[in-house]
């Protein structure tokens, strides 16, 4: 483990209740942040990218969730904290931009208020500074008329203002960890270039550690240092960002990568991976979860019990299956950097 690492995840499992039975989402996952880096999780919907989130921040309903495992921040395990504990470094030390800024922001409160909400909770501050302060965040994340805004309902601002906005109230207090839910979904090309640079001001500038939650690929390439390719509930691949777009090995990956549009994919048809990411109380348990997509392999191609596997430093793969993959028939030929 590095010397570094600002975050430390170890054989965390998150299980919501449905009916009688718990079912988990996030499936024995281990990982690590360290101090200005950008780990970006890719995959589909249904992945469990979101619920990791929500479960470094504390934010699933304890009634109908059952969590185990370490999430270890300075010395402290999110996990175990009490509530009071928590909410003193939530909003502080610890933070999160959430995919939805229109759900995420009061509609009663005025933009003001909320971003000053954590000012107002963890630092002493007075009512005039706190007022600057925010004013000062507005112009950072580059709202015009942020006296305006200021007063403003999020009714009242564009889907680009609102995101900003979502930022401005995560950054407020300089976290060292920020969790990036989908910050540019749905943002034209121009507002996700500027929401990705202050992102990036941000770890450059207090050398916050940063998960990048994202299925945009682009984003990925632009913006990580590291990636952990997440299906069903486990981490499936862990490289570098240049090993993992270079030597992809998973069977996921691949295909994740194949079904990308590229100037050096010249083929007329993308790969479509076949099925879907199968619903929480649907996931196969025991033996490879990718194993139904990709039915050309053999049953012996996968390991009964997948575990990660360090192939080099610091890349790891899920199951043996990756050793032999290949794209079916009618998609011989198409390499996704080298990979065919």
């Amino acid at each position: 483990m590095s010397k570094k690492a600002l975050l430390q995840i170890r054989n965390l499992t998150t299980a919501f209740q449905i009916k009688d039975d718990f079912y988990a989402a996030v499936d024995n996952v281990t990982l690590n942040v360290n101090k200005n880096e950008v780990l970006a999780i890719v995959g589909e919907s249904g992945s469990g990218k979101s619920a990791l989130a929500n479960t470094i921040m504390g934010l699933h309903n304890p009634e109908r969730t059952k969590i185990e495992g370490e999430i270890n921040f300075k010395g402290e395990n999110l996990v175990k904290l009490p509530v009071s504990k928590l909410n003193k470094i939530r909003g502080d030390k610890l933070s999160m931009i959430f995919q939805d800024p229109l759900t995420a922001l009061n509609p009663l409160m005025i933009i003001g208020e909320q971003i000053g909400e954590a000012l107002l909770l963890h630092r002493s501050l007075t009512k005039a500074e706190r007022k600057k302060k925010v004013i000062d965040l507005l112009n950072l994340v580059g709202i015009p008329r942020p006296e305006s805004t200021y007063e403003q309902y999020p009714h009242e601002l564009s889907g680009g203002m609102r995101q900003r906005v979502m930022i401005a109230a995560a950054i407020a207090c300089e976290p060292e960890f920020l969790i990036a839910d989908e910050p540019t979904t749905a943002l034209d090309v121009t507002i996700q270039a500027q929401i990705l640079d202050l992102i990036r001001d941000l770890k450059e500038k207090i050398h916050a550690g940063i998960i990048l939650i994202t299925h945009d690929l682009g984003v990925v390439a632009e913006m990580a240092d590291r990636v952990a390719v997440m299906y069903a509930g486990q981490i499936v691949e862990i490289a570098d960002v240049f090993t993992l777009f270079e030597r992809p090995l998973h069977p996921y990956t691949r295909s994740l990568l194949n079904s990308v549009p590229s100037e050096s994919n010249d083929q007329e048809k993308l790969h479509v991976i076949q099925g879907i990411v199968p619903a929480l109380q649907n996931l196969p348990r025991k033996g490879c979860r990718f194993k139904d997509r990709i039915p050309w392999l053999s049953e012996s191609a996968h390991e009964d019990h997948p575990e990660l596997h360090e192939v080099e430093p610091g890349h790891f793969v899920r199951c043996t299956c990756y050793k032999h993959f290949y794209f079916p028939k009618a998609e011989e030929g198409v390499e996704v950097n080298g990979v065919s």
